[in-house]
């Protein structure tokens, strides 16, 4: 049984946030316990259930459909999973695969955004549970929108990933950052109907580790100054062939939500080990999952798309404030 969490709201952090180490028991999930994720295991997302951590997670075979699975951790590191798939393609959107969960809980329910990805073209998409098992499906959620515009060509018209929702309202609207290449807004009244904003909130910034394009990480959080922090993942292109993905964080005012008033110039975390370095696609280190855990901050993230790694941060305040040891 799953139970909604009534503790309180994740404690507001301090700008940069981290610095996030990653943990020596990396992969904490790797593919290979049943046939539907046979594999791959990849970009979970994270929330806290009760006293648990439940990580939502994109997983294939070799047929490279990506389908959800469910797992669950106590300590935030050894990690148990169920048995099914939790989320799988249903429509023509979404038939080649649900991809890069993000997950946020607003009252008593959880808002599931996904890319649906149908070989031509990918679709940021919605989903709503109350228990994170059975999902109701609500289909694209910003239709005719192109995120790559101005920074690279796509197969189709349209474009978008990666939606990452605040839980609470600003002056009297929700707000999502989404997209792969740019980094736009969109802002809602009900959580379900989304007005984009065409003008990017982040670009890529060419001769940095942003350089070729930006995408949202996992969900918002709030500062101690009232800001929105917002973790992106970033790529460069290297000149003979692959990629090189590693992590940033930019911060923004919440009452202008397109409006970027800080920025990491260098990442806080990029490839540095066998598994981010090597996998289905080459030195990945794609962050999706944060969650706040018994005092100690876990950013969970893909391991060059092929496992699972976190890292973990544990701020002093916190580590002050608990009791000694005999």
């Amino acid at each position: 049984m799953i139970t909604n969490d009534t503790t309180a709201a994740d404690p507001p952090v301090d700008y940069p946030f981290g610095p996030f180490v990653p943990r020596p028991e990396n992969p904490v999930l790797r593919p290979g316990r049943h046939d539907w994720e046979a594999s791959n295991v990849y970009n979970p997302a994270a929330i806290r259930v009760g006293d648990r951590i439940a990580l939502i997670y994109r997983a294939h075979a070799d047929d490279i459909i990506s389908r959800f699975g469910l797992a669950w951790t106590d300590d935030g590191i050894h990690l148990e999973t169920e048995p099914a798939p939790i989320l799988v393609p249903e429509h023509d959107y979404e038939r080649f695969g649900c991809e890069d969960p993000r997950v946020v809980r607003i009252g008593g329910t959880y808002y599931l955004t996904y890319t649906g990805w149908d070989r031509h073209t990918a679709r940021l998409c919605l989903a709503t549970s109350t228990d994170l098992r059975s999902w109701h499906k609500h289909g694209p959620m910003v239709p005719g929108i192109n995120t790559f515009a101005g920074v690279r060509e796509t197969p189709g018209p349209e474009w978008s990933k990666g939606g990452v929702i605040l839980p609470e309202p600003v002056d009297g609207r929700y707000l999502m950052w989404f997209g792969e290449g740019n980094i736009h807004l969109a802002t809602s009244t009900d959580l379900l109907h989304w007005q984009p904003d065409p003008t990017p909130v982040l670009r890529p910034e060419p001769g940095t580790f942003m350089g070729d394009l930006v995408e949202t990480g996992p969900q918002p959080i709030r500062t101690r100054t009232g800001h929105v922090l917002l973790m992106h993942n970033s790529a460069v292109l290297r000149p003979g062939g692959g990629v090189y993905y590693a992590c940033g964080q930019v911060l923004i005012d919440p009452h202008r939500p397109n409006v970027v008033v800080a920025k990491l110039t260098e990442p806080w975390l990029e490839p540095s080990t066998r598994e981010d370095r090597h996998g289905l696609v080459d030195n990945v280190t794609f962050v999706e999952g944060l969650v706040n855990h018994r005092g100690t901050w876990f950013a969970y993230y893909g391991q060059s798309d092929t496992t699972i790694g976190v890292a973990t941060f544990t701020p002093a305040d916190h580590l002050s404030a608990a009791p000694e040891q005999p």
